[in-house]
């Protein structure tokens, strides 16, 4: 029994190998069992057949039928007549797998959970459902949390824009603490205040986490990492580009490029109609500005035009109807990469739409002919030549990309492209240098310079921006002007001051 040490206790009587298992037929060597009153007895009352699963042998199951004997107590003390033997490293109460096997489950299910983890043990000889799994990784007591000096705060959604938690790590060991569920600032508090260890305090902007850092552990320095500060920085700069949607077209060639010739663009006799959610949204618009001219609020508005809140915000806070109609215009289509191909084949005087079809989808068209058919449609109304294919203009998330972006991991490309919109645009350059100098501060550790960038940042016409300082004055503490947390790492998309 060398080999198999949690099996010494039995006497081997048979062993049987069947096509999917091992199944072996065992029985107890001792004579004597104690009860769990401490007074050993050797009075059988019964016997019955316990069935147990045990790790896998040459890529088979195995099970073990081990004959159990029921004793008698004879201790008249004792409130148990009878009791079932229990071997020792083998079996316990109600469980059929043993401690190996169970043990040898519960590290599958830590590391791959139910579904994938149940794949696993099937391929080694295992059988075990993906909610056994679960069930073992649930019961397994929870570690100590231990000495905590650098703690970590952020939030998780079980649904995202629904439902959020929040979780806690050790930044020393990386290791996950405690889950709430929501991102109230008591339940942190609480925590810091068995946990008055605490020096340094990682979070991100969130005005609940700073007030239940402040109350739960008014001794520890508040943190604004990197990652937090980077990716926010992120969003303010996507709202600040999608508030200039409409400025991020190129400007039409002019009289110049587009003199008399086969490509020319005609006058169009019936122009194309306004697509509906265009002339909605303007209406929308107007009628959303004209109420908050005569003083009534954004819940207010929103209850008589029966829009959403975030309907209504934005409709408010655009200057203009472009402003909000601009992402419905420059929606992508389908057909939008062979545009150049069909206007040029029409200006040479190819109408029929199938044979365009045809070429085009040589070309890789993955679509069907009654798109090109309804693009084609608004020329046959003109005089006959469609007008000449025009750049599309940039999405705002590629457009933040490439403000958020090193100059030196842009193509040449899109750093041209970066370049003309700054040049025509001076919002959107002033804006790619508030994200530069902030790149540089963070990545050269210069938290001396963040107040001079948050004062800046404020001044300015960009209200994103200027919304992003100003939550950010409110953690600058002298740990967080540091600016990146020591452990952090740095943003690897950062650009710099070039």
């Amino acid at each position: 029994m060398e080999l198999f040490p949690h099996l010494s206790a039995l006497l081997i009587e048979e062993v049987e190998r069947r096509p999917d298992k091992v199944v072996l037929r065992a029985r107890a060597r001792a004579t004597t069992v104690a009860c769990r009153c401490g007074k050993g007895s050797a009075r059988v009352h019964g016997r019955y057949v316990r069935r147990l699963r045990d790790v896998a042998v040459g890529g088979l199951g195995v099970v073990i039928e081990l004959c159990i004997r029921r004793f008698r107590c004879e201790n008249p003390a004792c409130s148990a007549v009878t009791f079932a033997e229990q071997i020792e490293g083998l079996t316990t109460p109600h469980s059929r797998h043993t401690p190996l096997l169970r043990g040898v489950l519960t590290q599958i299910g830590l590391a791959l959970a139910g579904r994938a983890g149940a794949r696993l043990a099937a391929a080694v000889g295992i059988s075990v459902g993906r909610d056994m799994l679960l069930r073992l990784v649930r019961a397994l007591p929870e570690p100590d949390v231990g000495h905590v000096e650098v703690l970590g705060v952020d939030d998780f959604a079980f649904r995202k824009g629904r439902h959020y938690g929040t979780v806690l790590i050790d930044i020393a060991t990386h290791r996950p603490l405690h889950l709430f569920n929501g991102r109230e600032g008591e339940d942190l508090a609480a925590w810091l205040r068995d946990h008055p260890e605490v020096k340094v305090i990682c979070r991100d902007r969130s005005s609940g986490y700073g007030e239940g850092a402040r109350l739960g552990a008014p001794q520890a320095e508040q943190v604004a990492d990197r990652y937090h500060l980077w990716a926010n920085l992120g969003q303010a700069v996507e709202k600040a580009v999608n508030a200039h949607r409409s400025r991020l077209a190129e400007p039409p060639p002019g009289d110049a490029d587009t003199l008399a010739g086969p490509e020319a663009e005609p006058e169009v006799v019936q122009p194309p109609r306004e697509l509906k959610i265009v002339t909605r949204l303007r209406e929308q618009h107007a009628a959303a500005h004209d109420l908050w001219a005569q003083g009534m609020s954004k819940a207010a508005i929103g209850r008589k035009l029966g829009l959403h809140q975030a309907t209504v915000r934005k409709l408010v806070d655009a200057r203009s109807a472009s402003d909000v109609v601009a992402k419905s215009l420059q929606r992508a289509h389908i057909v939008d990469p062979y545009v150049g191909h069909l206007h040029r084949r029409w200006n040479e005087g190819v109408r029929n739409a199938p044979q365009l079809y045809r070429e085009i989808q040589d070309l890789g068209y993955p679509g069907g002919e009654l798109a090109v058919q309804r693009h084609l449609r608004s020329y046959r109304t003109g005089r006959g030549h469609a007008p000449v294919a025009g750049p599309k203009p940039p999405s705002v998330r590629e457009v933040t990309s490439w403000i958020m972006t090193h100059p030196e991991h842009l193509s040449d490309e899109n750093a041209d492209k970066l370049h003309r919109l700054r040049e025509r645009d001076a919002d959107l350059d002033r804006l790619t240098l508030h994200v530069r100098k902030f790149a540089a501060m963070m990545t050269g550790r210069h938290g001396d310079r963040l107040e001079d960038w948050i004062t800046g940042a404020e001044q300015d016409t960009l209200a994103p921006l200027a919304s992003f300082a100003t939550t950010s004055a409110v953690i600058s503490t002298p740990s967080a002007t540091a600016c990146p947390c020591p452990t952090g790492p740095a943003p690897s998309r950062a650009p710099s001051t070039g």
